[in-house]
């Protein structure tokens, strides 16, 4: 396991640009506000994948997010989605992720992942107890909802008033 501080990104709406954990401006293509929270789509000159869409939903301290692999790059998966705490002041909204994710396949159930690091964090005093329960709470309303809906994430979303879009076509930005 490898344990780090808390990634923290910021989403600039008015200046079209996602400030990634590792402090990188990334040129945003499309963000769209709602009721509910904020979409998010951008390229990636990422190994793995080249194109991000992430959806962030504060009401739910959610961000469901598909990453849009390579060719070649084999992960199964159709939603990636990182309990986090949202914020938002005027134009920037703020992730800080906390640790635990949920993995979402099709046909299968939903996967968990990073229990161990969130438990890790509040020991080693990256993240408060505090927040440690809020990430277990939101991690297991999230999986008995999309349990529910025959683990499907975007049926259990829409059945809380959250119909998420996704993008029909996108361009892989190149690896740099």
């Amino acid at each position: 396991m490898d344990l780090h501080p808390v990634k923290v990104e910021t989403f600039d709406v008015s200046r079209h640009i996602n400030v990634d954990p590792k402090g990188f401006d990334r040129a945003v293509d499309t963000f769209q506000e709602t009721d509910f929270g904020l979409y998010m789509a951008r390229g990636a000159n990422h190994p793995r994948f080249g194109y991000l869409e992430s959806w962030l939903l504060p009401s739910l301290g959610l961000r469901a997010n598909i990453f849009h692999f390579r060719e070649g790059v084999e992960e199964e998966q159709d939603f990636y989605i990182d309990v986090a705490d949202i914020t938002r002041q005027g134009s920037v909204w703020t992730t800080r992720d906390l640790y635990v994710d949920l993995v979402s396949l099709s046909g299968h159930p939903i996967e968990v992942l990073d229990v161990d690091e969130l438990s890790a964090a509040c020991s080693a005093g990256l993240i408060t107890p505090e927040e440690t329960e809020r990430a277990i709470n939101i991690t297991l309303k999230a999986v008995e909802g999309i349990t529910r809906f025959q683990d499907e994430p975007m049926a259990w979303l829409a059945s809380q008033g959250i119909n998420l879009t996704w993008a029909d076509k996108v361009e892989l930005t190149p690896v740099s």
